[in-house]
């Protein structure tokens, strides 16, 4: 493998890329969850929704403040390392990323503060609402970045310029670009997974260990009702996402099925190994007939396969064809441990037979805990390496788009980045996953000032102690 400057840039990205999104995809949700805990305390007073709120906005403090850390990277590497890119597309994905500092980064900023210092310091209403407002931040960047990438997934609204820069011609077709409405919906949804199955995994985690932990008990139940809603819809929501990437991007359709032949009634392919040099599987377990009706919704459809594209506009097909069945696999992983646990939940009406009973299903959501950020992963890998060869779809080439720097340059870059990465967050990453496992405080320590010891007789201020009161309070 040739390690130059181009493909080194695109480690380098991927790197950051994926590192970064594990923080958003857990904070967007979160954000939601503890909304609904503080809304859910203020109507009930039930002092349970207080101690996981408190709990958890620490969790999210540390989870908000990696991923900014994480998310300033990326912007500079548009400069560094796609400065050709910066050039021609900025005119049209510049305001777009302004916007999600404008209107999502800085209310963001400006509600958090309130949000983890003024629990004392404001009323409970103001403080909810920053809570609330914090939660829809989170929501409206999500909203600017997805909209930013889904019009690099399919440009629209814009026109090319003599100097070859593009520029936005129509505002709401860029912001609303054909597939945008679909991968927002998508990425929300995986975002409130996981940080669903988050919370699952960390209630389930103390649940073992002290069963009649009231606060985790409360927390798993609610984290069970959100992957056992949520999880079917996400498959809904992907399956529409997917029909669109047919009508868009056929050659990431065909890379993600792993088709080589345009044909109608295209076989299922459940596990294969594709071979781009010799344009065919090695090897596949297929189901017949099915692959048509699953990617057109029926089996008559023709199905271009990727000997329909010439070979260089064809994306690389084992990393994308895998990572969808990563995705989809963890994904009907989920569907099945919410089925299971809404049974529990059902079954467990009468003492002893709720899910926080059954230890299987509690090692079950311990091992799904991490489910939601490789899926997450993977549904990007999906959508970035699909795209290829280009960075804007049908624009502009990912090798045109990068900047006119040598690979020595990048390779050190490239370095650094896992060496301070390795460091940095994984030691933060440690610090979350200590404050999870060490769980709630006991209903009503979370939010009680540390005792201050009085002072003994005789510590009058400014003046000498006393020793016999000295001694007095020694013996005590």
């Amino acid at each position: 493998m040739d390690l130059d400057a181009l493909l080194l840039s695109r480690l380098q990205f991927a790197f950051t890329i994926a590192f970064h999104i594990i923080f958003p995809s857990f904070t967007i949700g979160l954000a939601s969850f503890l909304a609904v805990l503080e809304g859910l305390w203020l109507a009930t007073r039930r002092e349970a929704f207080k101690t996981l709120y408190l709990f958890w906005v620490k969790i999210f403090a540390l989870s908000f403040g990696m991923g900014v850390v994480s998310g300033v990277v990326m912007s500079y590497q548009l400069g560094t390392n796609w400065s050709v890119f910066s050039t021609i597309v900025s005119p049209v994905i510049g305001p777009l990323l302004a916007f999600e500092v404008l209107t999502a980064f800085f209310l963001e900023a400006s509600f958090l503060g309130v949000m983890l210092f003024g629990w004392r310091k404001v009323g409970p209403r103001l403080h909810f609402t920053a809570t609330v407002t914090v939660a829809v931040g989170t929501l409206i960047s999500a909203f600017w970045i997805i909209s930013a990438n889904s019009w690099m997934q399919h440009p629209a609204g814009f026109g090319r310029m003599p100097d070859g820069t593009l520029r936005a011609l129509d505002w709401m077709s860029v912001i609303f670009s054909p597939t945008f409405p679909e991968r927002f919906a998508h990425m929300v949804l995986a975002a409130y997974l996981t940080t669903a199955l988050v919370v699952g995994a960390a209630s389930a985690w103390r649940l073992l260990r002290q069963p009649q932990e009231t606060e985790s008990r409360l927390a798993l139940r609610m984290a069970v009702g959100m992957f056992a809603i949520v999880a079917p819809l996400q498959l809904v929501v992907g399956d529409l996402s997917g029909k669109e990437v047919l009508q868009v991007q056929p050659a990431k359709l065909a890379a993600i099925e792993a088709f080589w032949e345009t044909r109608t009634e295209q076989p299922f392919h459940i596990a294969a190994w594709p071979d781009r040099a010799a344009e065919k599987n090695q090897w596949e377990i297929s189901i017949p007939k099915i692959g048509s009706w699953i990617t057109a919704g029926e089996s008559a459809a023709e199905i271009k396969g990727l000997k329909a594209f010439a070979p260089e506009d064809r994306p690389p097909v084992a990393l994308v064809f895998w990572a969808f069945r990563v995705m989809v696999g963890l994904g009907l992983a989920m569907i099945a441990l919410g089925a299971w646990g809404a049974w529990l939940i059902l079954r467990g009406r009468r003492p002893g037979r709720g899910p926080e009973a059954v230890r299987p299903f509690l090692w079950a959501c311990v091992a799904m805990g991490p489910a939601g950020f490789v899926a997450v992963i993977a549904g990007w890998i999906v959508a970035e390496v699909g795209r290829q060869p280009y960075v804007v779809y049908g624009v502009l080439r990912t090798a045109d788009a990068v900047s006119p720097v040598g690979a020595g340059s990048v390779s050190a870059s490239l370095l650094a980045f896992l060496v301070v990465y390795a460091v940095v967050f994984s030691v933060g990453a440690l610090y979350i996953l200590r404050l999870i496992a060490a769980g709630p405080l006991p209903p009503g320590a979370a939010d009680t000032e540390p005792p201050i010891k009085p002072r003994p007789p005789g510590y009058a201020l400014g003046a000498a102690p006393d020793p016999a009161a000295h001694e007095e309070e020694a013996r005590r």
